[in-house]
Protein backbone atom coordinates (compact mmCIF):
# COMPACT_ATOMS: atom_id res chain seq x y z
CA UNK A 1 0.00 0.00 0.00
CA UNK A 2 3.20 2.06 -0.11
CA UNK A 3 1.98 3.80 -3.68
CA UNK A 4 -1.01 4.82 -1.88
CA UNK A 5 -1.95 9.03 -1.92
CA UNK A 6 -4.11 10.79 -0.83
CA UNK A 7 -4.97 14.19 -2.29
CA UNK A 8 -5.69 16.70 0.23
CA UNK A 9 -6.39 19.87 -2.33
CA UNK A 10 -9.21 20.68 -1.19
CA UNK A 11 -11.20 19.02 1.19
CA UNK A 12 -14.84 18.53 1.41
CA UNK A 13 -16.82 20.48 3.54
CA UNK A 14 -20.01 19.21 3.13
CA UNK A 15 -20.40 17.61 6.57
CA UNK A 16 -22.52 19.58 9.11
CA UNK A 17 -22.50 19.09 12.71
CA UNK A 18 -25.32 16.98 13.58
CA UNK A 19 -26.11 14.24 16.13
CA UNK A 20 -26.91 12.02 12.93
CA UNK A 21 -24.37 9.00 12.25
CA UNK A 22 -21.45 10.27 10.00
CA UNK A 23 -21.44 8.92 6.65
CA UNK A 24 -18.42 8.13 4.69
CA UNK A 25 -19.29 7.41 0.91
CA UNK A 26 -16.73 5.76 -1.11
CA UNK A 27 -16.85 5.78 -4.78
CA UNK A 28 -14.23 3.56 -6.58
CA UNK A 29 -13.36 4.64 -9.72
CA UNK A 30 -11.15 3.32 -12.74
CA UNK A 31 -10.99 4.92 -16.02
CA UNK A 32 -14.55 5.64 -15.38
CA UNK A 33 -14.62 9.48 -14.51
CA UNK A 34 -17.87 10.67 -16.65
CA UNK A 35 -19.77 7.86 -14.63
CA UNK A 36 -18.27 9.17 -11.55
CA UNK A 37 -18.97 12.55 -12.24
CA UNK A 38 -22.55 11.83 -12.97
CA UNK A 39 -22.58 9.95 -9.10
CA UNK A 40 -21.43 12.61 -7.85
CA UNK A 41 -23.90 14.94 -9.16
CA UNK A 42 -26.68 13.03 -7.79
CA UNK A 43 -25.13 12.27 -4.32
CA UNK A 44 -24.87 15.99 -4.16
CA UNK A 45 -28.42 16.22 -4.12
CA UNK A 46 -29.13 14.00 -0.71
CA UNK A 47 -31.37 15.44 1.70
CA UNK A 48 -29.31 13.54 4.49
CA UNK A 49 -26.66 16.13 5.25
CA UNK A 50 -23.57 14.68 7.72
CA UNK A 51 -21.76 12.61 5.20
CA UNK A 52 -18.34 12.95 3.14
CA UNK A 53 -17.97 11.54 -0.07
CA UNK A 54 -14.77 10.58 -1.60
CA UNK A 55 -13.03 8.79 -4.86
CA UNK A 56 -10.57 6.04 -4.65
CA UNK A 57 -9.19 5.89 -7.74
CA UNK A 58 -8.02 2.49 -8.72
CA UNK A 59 -4.86 3.16 -10.50
CA UNK A 60 -7.01 4.82 -13.62
CA UNK A 61 -4.48 5.03 -16.75
CA UNK A 62 -6.60 7.97 -18.72
CA UNK A 63 -7.36 11.22 -17.52
CA UNK A 64 -9.62 10.35 -14.59
CA UNK A 65 -8.32 12.29 -11.79
CA UNK A 66 -7.87 15.52 -13.66
CA UNK A 67 -11.33 15.51 -15.15
CA UNK A 68 -12.90 14.39 -11.38
CA UNK A 69 -11.33 17.43 -9.99
CA UNK A 70 -12.27 19.87 -12.82
CA UNK A 71 -16.01 19.35 -11.90
CA UNK A 72 -15.68 18.52 -8.10
CA UNK A 73 -13.29 20.40 -6.74
CA UNK A 74 -14.37 19.54 -3.65
CA UNK A 75 -14.03 15.88 -3.30
CA UNK A 76 -10.99 13.84 -1.81
CA UNK A 77 -9.67 11.65 -3.89
CA UNK A 78 -7.22 9.10 -2.53
CA UNK A 79 -4.94 7.36 -5.25
CA UNK A 80 -3.95 3.48 -5.04
CA UNK A 81 -1.31 3.78 -7.84
CA UNK A 82 -2.68 1.06 -9.54
CA UNK A 83 -5.32 -1.78 -9.53
CA UNK A 84 -6.08 -2.90 -6.86
CA UNK A 85 -9.54 -4.52 -7.51
CA UNK A 86 -12.92 -4.16 -6.10
CA UNK A 87 -12.48 -5.37 -2.63
CA UNK A 88 -8.82 -4.01 -2.65
CA UNK A 89 -9.55 -0.49 -3.81
CA UNK A 90 -12.88 -0.10 -1.90
CA UNK A 91 -10.80 -1.54 1.61
CA UNK A 92 -8.18 1.41 0.79
CA UNK A 93 -11.47 3.84 1.11
CA UNK A 94 -12.92 1.95 4.08
CA UNK A 95 -9.48 1.91 6.48
CA UNK A 96 -9.22 5.34 5.51
CA UNK A 97 -12.71 6.21 6.51
CA UNK A 98 -12.38 4.38 9.83
CA UNK A 99 -9.49 5.74 10.97
CA UNK A 100 -8.95 8.91 9.71
CA UNK A 101 -12.64 10.32 9.22
CA UNK A 102 -14.20 8.16 12.19
CA UNK A 103 -17.07 7.28 10.66
CA UNK A 104 -20.51 5.68 11.88
CA UNK A 105 -21.29 3.99 8.17
CA UNK A 106 -19.72 3.56 5.56
CA UNK A 107 -21.66 3.39 2.05
CA UNK A 108 -19.74 1.76 -0.82
CA UNK A 109 -21.46 2.57 -3.74
CA UNK A 110 -21.03 2.06 -7.43
CA UNK A 111 -19.49 4.66 -9.43
CA UNK A 112 -21.70 3.79 -12.81
CA UNK A 113 -25.02 4.79 -10.16
CA UNK A 114 -27.14 7.51 -10.22
CA UNK A 115 -29.26 8.00 -6.58
CA UNK A 116 -32.46 9.20 -5.11
CA UNK A 117 -32.08 12.38 -3.04
CA UNK A 118 -33.13 9.99 -0.17
CA UNK A 119 -31.13 7.07 -0.90
CA UNK A 120 -28.62 7.10 1.90
CA UNK A 121 -31.00 9.01 4.86
CA UNK A 122 -34.09 6.04 3.98
CA UNK A 123 -30.97 3.79 4.54
CA UNK A 124 -29.65 5.17 8.15
CA UNK A 125 -33.37 5.05 9.11
CA UNK A 126 -33.63 1.66 8.67
CA UNK A 127 -29.97 0.67 9.56
CA UNK A 128 -30.79 2.78 12.95
CA UNK A 129 -33.90 0.93 13.64
CA UNK A 130 -32.32 -2.30 14.41
CA UNK A 131 -29.05 -2.74 16.31
CA UNK A 132 -28.62 -5.98 15.12
CA UNK A 133 -28.40 -5.23 11.55
CA UNK A 134 -25.30 -5.22 9.79
CA UNK A 135 -25.84 -3.60 6.37
CA UNK A 136 -28.54 -2.31 3.98
CA UNK A 137 -29.06 -2.22 0.82
CA UNK A 138 -30.80 -0.05 -1.95
CA UNK A 139 -33.53 -1.27 -4.76
CA UNK A 140 -31.56 -1.02 -7.91
CA UNK A 141 -32.95 -0.29 -11.10
CA UNK A 142 -31.92 -0.57 -14.71
CA UNK A 143 -30.21 2.86 -15.93
CA UNK A 144 -31.23 2.48 -19.29
CA UNK A 145 -35.02 0.90 -18.03
CA UNK A 146 -35.54 2.79 -14.51
CA UNK A 147 -39.04 1.15 -14.27
CA UNK A 148 -37.38 -2.22 -14.46
CA UNK A 149 -35.87 -3.82 -11.03
CA UNK A 150 -32.05 -5.00 -11.40
CA UNK A 151 -31.84 -6.39 -7.45
CA UNK A 152 -34.38 -5.83 -4.83
CA UNK A 153 -31.05 -4.87 -2.31
CA UNK A 154 -29.22 -7.89 -3.02
CA UNK A 155 -30.26 -11.78 -3.54
CA UNK A 156 -29.95 -15.48 -3.41
CA UNK A 157 -27.47 -18.31 -3.12
CA UNK A 158 -28.19 -22.40 -4.36
CA UNK A 159 -25.70 -24.64 -2.82
CA UNK A 160 -26.73 -27.26 -5.28
CA UNK A 161 -26.82 -25.64 -8.86
CA UNK A 162 -23.73 -23.43 -7.70
CA UNK A 163 -25.49 -20.95 -9.41
CA UNK A 164 -26.73 -17.00 -8.06
CA UNK A 165 -29.65 -14.15 -8.89
CA UNK A 166 -31.02 -10.78 -7.44
CA UNK A 167 -34.44 -10.84 -6.24
CA UNK A 168 -36.63 -8.79 -8.11
CA UNK A 169 -39.24 -7.90 -5.60
CA UNK A 170 -39.70 -7.42 -1.97
CA UNK A 171 -41.92 -10.11 -1.01
CA UNK A 172 -41.64 -12.13 2.24
CA UNK A 173 -41.30 -15.23 1.13
CA UNK A 174 -37.68 -13.93 -0.45
CA UNK A 175 -34.89 -14.44 1.81
CA UNK A 176 -32.10 -11.90 1.18
CA UNK A 177 -28.97 -14.01 0.90
CA UNK A 178 -26.68 -11.16 -0.07
CA UNK A 179 -26.43 -7.52 0.03
CA UNK A 180 -25.09 -6.72 -3.49
CA UNK A 181 -22.44 -4.50 -4.01
CA UNK A 182 -23.74 -2.13 -6.04
CA UNK A 183 -24.97 -0.05 -2.59
CA UNK A 184 -24.61 -0.91 0.63
CA UNK A 185 -24.65 0.68 3.78
CA UNK A 186 -22.27 -0.68 6.13
CA UNK A 187 -22.00 -0.08 10.29
CA UNK A 188 -18.63 0.59 11.69
CA UNK A 189 -19.48 -2.22 14.35
CA UNK A 190 -20.07 -4.73 11.59
CA UNK A 191 -16.77 -3.98 10.11
CA UNK A 192 -15.16 -4.38 13.36
CA UNK A 193 -16.12 -7.59 14.07
CA UNK A 194 -16.22 -9.54 10.81
CA UNK A 195 -13.33 -7.51 9.29
CA UNK A 196 -13.10 -5.52 5.65
CA UNK A 197 -13.88 -7.11 1.96
CA UNK A 198 -11.79 -10.11 1.47
CA UNK A 199 -9.41 -8.96 -0.93
CA UNK A 200 -7.28 -11.79 -1.71
CA UNK A 201 -9.89 -14.08 -2.51
CA UNK A 202 -11.80 -11.77 -4.71
CA UNK A 203 -10.40 -9.56 -7.01
CA UNK A 204 -13.83 -8.66 -8.96
CA UNK A 205 -17.68 -10.36 -8.61
CA UNK A 206 -18.74 -12.51 -4.99
CA UNK A 207 -16.92 -10.57 -2.52
CA UNK A 208 -20.24 -8.90 -1.32
CA UNK A 209 -21.40 -12.37 -1.49
CA UNK A 210 -19.06 -13.47 0.69
CA UNK A 211 -19.08 -10.15 3.14
CA UNK A 212 -22.83 -10.98 3.63
CA UNK A 213 -21.82 -14.58 4.31
CA UNK A 214 -19.47 -13.35 7.22
CA UNK A 215 -22.05 -10.89 8.49
CA UNK A 216 -25.11 -13.30 8.76
CA UNK A 217 -22.77 -15.91 10.58
CA UNK A 218 -21.50 -13.58 13.10
CA UNK A 219 -25.20 -12.45 14.29
CA UNK A 220 -25.86 -9.56 12.33
CA UNK A 221 -28.56 -8.91 9.62
CA UNK A 222 -28.86 -7.49 6.28
CA UNK A 223 -32.28 -5.74 5.04
CA UNK A 224 -33.45 -3.14 2.19
CA UNK A 225 -34.24 0.09 2.63
CA UNK A 226 -37.01 0.30 -0.12
CA UNK A 227 -37.04 4.43 0.17
CA UNK A 228 -33.43 3.93 -1.44
CA UNK A 229 -33.03 4.13 -5.29
CA UNK A 230 -30.46 3.81 -6.74
CA UNK A 231 -29.98 3.40 -10.96
CA UNK A 232 -27.37 1.14 -12.49
CA UNK A 233 -25.46 0.87 -15.37
CA UNK A 234 -24.72 -3.10 -15.76
CA UNK A 235 -21.12 -4.90 -16.11
CA UNK A 236 -19.65 -1.41 -16.75
CA UNK A 237 -16.08 -1.78 -15.86
CA UNK A 238 -15.63 -4.91 -17.52
CA UNK A 239 -18.16 -4.72 -20.19
CA UNK A 240 -21.43 -6.68 -20.39
CA UNK A 241 -20.54 -9.31 -22.43
CA UNK A 242 -16.93 -9.59 -21.72
CA UNK A 243 -14.54 -12.05 -21.76
CA UNK A 244 -12.69 -10.65 -18.53
CA UNK A 245 -15.92 -10.72 -16.71
CA UNK A 246 -16.78 -14.14 -17.16
CA UNK A 247 -13.11 -14.98 -15.91
CA UNK A 248 -13.58 -12.72 -13.16
CA UNK A 249 -16.75 -13.72 -12.27
CA UNK A 250 -16.45 -17.57 -12.23
CA UNK A 251 -13.33 -17.31 -10.59
CA UNK A 252 -14.86 -15.70 -7.98
CA UNK A 253 -17.47 -18.06 -7.90
CA UNK A 254 -15.24 -20.89 -7.50
CA UNK A 255 -13.65 -19.14 -4.82
CA UNK A 256 -16.85 -18.42 -2.66
CA UNK A 257 -18.15 -22.11 -2.51
CA UNK A 258 -14.64 -23.48 -1.70
CA UNK A 259 -14.58 -20.68 1.12
CA UNK A 260 -17.77 -21.02 2.40
CA UNK A 261 -20.08 -24.49 1.79
CA UNK A 262 -18.26 -27.38 3.54
CA UNK A 263 -18.56 -30.08 -0.05
CA UNK A 264 -17.69 -27.74 -2.40
CA UNK A 265 -16.96 -29.73 -5.45
CA UNK A 266 -20.49 -30.11 -6.36
CA UNK A 267 -22.38 -26.31 -6.84
CA UNK A 268 -18.67 -25.57 -8.29
CA UNK A 269 -19.31 -28.45 -10.84
CA UNK A 270 -23.24 -27.78 -11.67
CA UNK A 271 -22.49 -24.18 -11.55
CA UNK A 272 -19.27 -23.95 -13.85
CA UNK A 273 -20.92 -26.84 -16.07
CA UNK A 274 -24.41 -24.73 -16.58
CA UNK A 275 -22.38 -21.26 -17.55
CA UNK A 276 -19.57 -23.52 -19.70
CA UNK A 277 -22.75 -24.65 -21.46
CA UNK A 278 -24.31 -21.56 -21.85
CA UNK A 279 -21.23 -20.17 -23.80
CA UNK A 280 -21.02 -23.08 -25.95
CA UNK A 281 -24.78 -22.64 -27.27
CA UNK A 282 -23.75 -19.05 -27.76
CA UNK A 283 -20.63 -20.01 -29.93
CA UNK A 284 -18.54 -17.22 -28.37
CA UNK A 285 -14.90 -18.88 -28.20
CA UNK A 286 -13.20 -16.04 -26.38
CA UNK A 287 -15.98 -16.52 -23.82
CA UNK A 288 -16.28 -20.05 -23.28
CA UNK A 289 -12.01 -20.02 -23.16
CA UNK A 290 -12.49 -17.30 -20.41
CA UNK A 291 -15.24 -18.84 -18.55
CA UNK A 292 -12.99 -22.77 -18.24
CA UNK A 293 -9.76 -20.40 -17.90
CA UNK A 294 -11.71 -18.77 -14.40
CA UNK A 295 -12.69 -21.66 -13.00
CA UNK A 296 -10.08 -23.56 -13.14
CA UNK A 297 -7.50 -20.80 -11.77
CA UNK A 298 -10.61 -20.61 -9.00
CA UNK A 299 -9.98 -24.17 -8.41
CA UNK A 300 -5.66 -24.17 -8.31
CA UNK A 301 -6.07 -21.23 -6.15
CA UNK A 302 -5.22 -21.64 -2.57
CA UNK A 303 -5.74 -19.40 0.71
Amino acid sequence: MNNIHINRKLPNNNVTKTRSPMVCVIILNWNGWQDTVACLDSLAMLDYSNHRVFVVDNGSTNDSIASIQSTHPKILIIETGRNLGFSGGCNVGIRHALEEEGADYIWLLNNDTTVNSQALSAMITAAEADDQIGAIGSVVYYMDCPEKIQAWGGGWISYFTGRAGHNLSGSANKKIHYITGTSILIKRRALETVGLLDEKNFFMYWEDVDFSFRLRRAGFGIGVAEKSIVLHKESSSAGKNSPKLDYYYNESAVRFFKKNIFMPIWPIFVGASGRILKRIIQGNKDRITATIGGTLAGLLHNK
